[in-house]
């Protein structure tokens, strides 16, 4: 369980609410690391995510489960949030059309795309379900906001 009281554990909690895009990276059969931006929403304890049945990142989490999310920086590379956690495909999820918090959060970011919601929840049809188990923190200058919470 993420400790969501301290300042870090606040920020991130914020960020959570806030944040357009989180980079999950998965990892290759290489054992490269494979970061890409995606859409997210936070729903009880974990991140949902909405993937293309063809993504590559499906194949990596399947054989190794084990992904990190972060948010980008500040310019001057400052607050740092980053998420350790199992990834798995979730059946039992809604399509991504009928997930009210996802359409509320990128229903604009799908219309620039040129679709509507049935469309991209047709497109976008695998839910990733990323149920983190370490969150780390850092703003450069603030030595009582570096933290490690698992």
């Amino acid at each position: 369980m993420l400790d969501f009281t301290t300042n870090v554990g606040a920020r991130a909690a914020e960020r959570l609410k806030k944040e357009q895009v989180i980079w999950l990276t998965s990892t290759a059969s290489s054992g490269a690391p494979v970061p890409n931006p995606v859409w997210f929403v936070w729903v009880a304890d974990s991140f949902l995510i909405y993937t293309q049945s063809k993504a590559l990142r499906l194949k990596h989490i399947a054989s190794r489960p084990q992904v990190s999310l972060h948010f980008n920086s500040d310019a001057d590379g400052n607050d740092i949030i980053v998420f350790n956690g199992e990834a798995t495909v979730d059946p039992t999820a809604p399509p991504a059309n009928a997930q009210a918090d996802y359409i509320a959060k990128y229903r604009d970011g799908i219309r620039s795309l040129g679709m509507m919601p049935e469309m991209y929840g047709n497109v976008y049809s695998v839910a990733i379900r990323v149920k983190p188990t370490l969150m780390r923190g850092l703003n450069i200058g603030r030595t009582d906001e570096l933290h490690d919470a698992y």
